[in-house]
């Protein structure tokens, strides 16, 4: 994928490009096989993007897999709990009050975002909450009239925007252009913090899908767990949202098309769901960035036009129904 673009290149060039530019290797001078402009849009322009494609398909597929397991909804997705449409509400908000880059440069309109991600999770934990637990269904019924609530206030806003419309809708509809290296680091963080705990709690998640009351007497504290799922989950999609915008999908279907494959078993599941939705996503903003050159498609429609024909594809060859 790095090779592909407006500036081709071979992938011998670009394998001792990053041996130069990461471990310092030089086995000749450069100039004598490329020019320093092309070493600038392999280190600095693609090399991340194609990062922050990778981390964020596997944030959203990963969340995608705890939340249809958590809710047992297989219509469950990242978004579904309100988190993008308070996210989308920060960001809009930066833009239209004209703080898109002037509190922290370029990394404003990812904090606005990230923190209207955060409150909406707050709120609708705290809506949810019944005494000291939180019922899966308040939580889902929360998430949505949140989501409905926020996307609401988005539209409003988007109304007296006036000329700053279009940047608001550009940002809405998802994408990586103009993302570089300081944006890898700004997801990372979160990114480690939520899938570390996804992972050491994968095998209670297996646990949790016989039911709560099974659960507890096998041992898993579920009202806990819940907590550090959610709270992992949320880290992850509110840092991939900041940065990307919505990109719809890759959560929602990834799970799927990988318990056709592998079947339910979070073990197996969670792994290689993150793994193919990092792939899946890297492709699709491989394809979104070159099949109009100049132009660029968000990557959030090639992801719905690419993915949905091939899980429709699956689903009808597998003869078989979703479900946990």
């Amino acid at each position: 994928c790095l090779t592909i673009g407006p500036a081709p290149g071979s992938i011998l060039n670009v394998f001792l490009i990053l041996a130069k530019k990461i471990l310092g290797l030089t086995f000749f001078k450069p100039e004598e096989k490329w020019s320093s402009t092309f070493e600038t849009i392999i280190f600095a322009v693609r090399l991340p993007r194609l990062i922050l494609a990778a981390l964020i398909g596997a944030a959203l597929a990963s969340a995608g897999v705890v939340l249809q397991g958590l809710l047992k909804n297989p219509l469950a997705d990242p978004y579904i709990l309100g988190i993008s449409s308070g996210a989308a509400l920060g960001a809009t908000l930066a833009i239209l009050l004209g703080v898109g880059s002037s509190l922290f440069g370029s990394y404003t309109l990812p904090a606005m975002a990230f923190i209207g991600a955060i409150i909406t999770i707050f709120i609708v934990y705290n809506i949810s909450r019944v005494g000291q637990q939180v019922p899966m269904g308040n939580l889902l019924l929360a998430g949505i009239a949140a989501g409905a609530f926020f996307s609401a206030l988005v539209t409003l806003v988007m109304v007296f925007s006036g000329e700053d419309l279009h940047a608001v809708i550009f940002w809405l509809m998802g994408g990586l252009a103009n993302r570089g290296w300081g944006h890898v680091k700004v997801i990372l963080p979160y990114f480690l913090v939520g899938i570390i705990p996804i992972y050491l709690t994968r095998r209670k998640l297996n646990l949790l899908l016989l039911g709560e009351e099974a659960a507890q007497h096998l041992g898993v504290e579920v009202e806990t767990l819940k907590v550090i799922l959610l709270g992992a989950v949320t880290l992850m999609v509110a840092a991939s949202v900041s940065v990307s915008g919505i990109i719809g999908f890759v959560g929602l279907i990834i799970p799927h098309i990988f318990r056709l494959l592998v079947g339910p078993d979070h073990r197996i599941l969670l792994p290689v769901s993150a793994l193919g939705g990092a792939i899946f996503l890297v492709l699709m903003d491989t394809l979104a960035r070159t099949a109009a050159a100049p132009l660029e498609i968000p990557v959030g429609v090639i992801t719905a036009l690419c993915g949905g024909p091939f899980f429709i594809y699956l689903l009808r060859k597998k003869k078989s129904t979703v479900g946990f």
